[in-house]
């Protein structure tokens, strides 16, 4: 229908994606009402006001999103290496002189926000990448290690500086947000099962160099979270008993005992999944999974429309953000992956994530806006 619209008729309603808006905004509404039963227990006056701050966020985040939606995304693109060696310098500042919470020196405290650079240094990483990926690959032919070189540097650079912080969990999703990105963009065989060595060998230099004893302890933790029940494991333990006693359907709206009596924690930011699978059970959990699978969909979608490669590849980056944080937080949650303090897009609380997360969708709309103009 859309496709035989002559350019007069393609107004700025038929090229706005409606079904890339509504699961976006429903996940919004379940992300505000677990908020609710997250910060409204009993006891738990020290975080009501988080809910009216997130209120804040996502009217902001839905501001932006508009904005950027009628932006054309390469006028953008032109401030990609300003965006990357800004968002590069804030880490370094943070690493330096970032406010320390919960052990982790990861914030920028602005007095009226606290800024987290390693939120927005994922969309900078994208959208560097997806310049740097053309440039270096305009036919689609096959990248060799020359070529590589230079995207490579850019993924190890913040991936290094955030490991500093330390925040191994972020760390991780820049380096599963980059390789995603080269996976859709021909890669020569070799240089494949080149990489692949390299990393195995480097795991155990890792392990013994680049993490921290409580680290560590969060991996081994992991495999035998029984060990530790009142420490490291403790996390772990009371996010799985909060998911299996939801069961089915679900304890219902605020009669959740794990989260309403606070033995859940992080619960309004690592563990909000938590919260909606002890109070809506089994169909409320794959409901959700479900909208998050709809939004991969259309997202895949508008890369395949996309009206030139840079489009698709910062669409494709964006869709591997939310995709690889929805994948980490619900393992993390469920207890089939280590606890790394990775939040769930546009559910979990968070000025810096529903900003970027918004910011990015926003690029995403602009891919698919711009496909009718000629």
């Amino acid at each position: 229908m859309i496709n035989n619209m002559n350019v007069s008729e393609r107004n700025i309603f038929s090229r706005v994606s409606v079904w890339f808006l509504f699961p976006i905004l429903i996940l919004n509404i379940f992300g505000l009402v677990n908020l609710y039963s997250a910060t409204h227990g009993p006891s738990s006056t020290d975080v009501q006001t988080l809910f009216i701050q997130q209120i804040v966020w996502l009217v902001a985040g839905w501001s932006i999103f508009f904005f950027v939606t009628f932006l054309d995304y390469l006028w953008i693109n032109k401030l990609v290496w300003l965006m990357y060696i800004l968002n590069v310098s804030a880490l370094i500042y943070t690493d330096l002189h970032g406010k320390v919470v919960l052990g982790g020196q990861r914030w920028i405290d602005l007095h009226f926000f606290r800024y987290q650079p390693s939120e927005t240094m994922k969309l900078a990483l994208i959208l560097i990448l997806a310049k740097i990926l053309v440039t270096k690959n305009p036919e689609g032919r096959g990248m060799g290690l020359r070529e590589l070189f230079l995207p490579l540097m850019l993924v190890l650079i913040p991936f290094v500086l955030t490991v500093k912080q330390p925040d191994l969990g972020t760390a991780l999703t820049l380096l599963l947000i980059g390789g995603t990105m080269l996976f859709f963009v021909k890669i020569r065989r070799g240089i494949i099962v080149f990489i692949s060595v390299i990393g195995i060998i480097a795991l155990p230099l890792v392990w013994q160099y680049g993490l921290k004893d409580y680290q560590k302890h969060r991996v081994l933790t992991f495999i035998s979270p029984d060990s530790d029940p009142q420490g490291k494991g403790y996390n772990s333990i009371q996010s799985r008993i909060a998911v299996g006693s939801g069961q089915i359907t679900g304890k219902g709206f605020r009669q959740g005992t794990q989260s309403q009596l606070e033995f859940l924690p992080e619960r309004h930011t690592d563990f909000i999944f938590s919260v909606l699978s002890e109070e809506w059970g089994f169909f409320g959990s794959v409901i959700v999974i479900g909208i998050f699978i709809w939004l991969f969909l259309v997202s895949f979608e508008i890369s395949l429309k996309a009206r030139d490669r840079n489009g698709a590849l910062i669409t494709v980056g964006i869709t591997a953000y939310l995709f690889w944080h929805m994948f980490i937080n619900v393992g993390m949650v469920i207890g089939l992956l280590p606890i790394v303090g990775v939040p769930l897009p546009l559910l979990s609380y968070g000025g810096s994530g529903m900003l970027t997360t918004m910011l990015g969708l926003g690029l995403v709309s602009s891919v698919a806006f711009r496909r009718y103009l000629f």
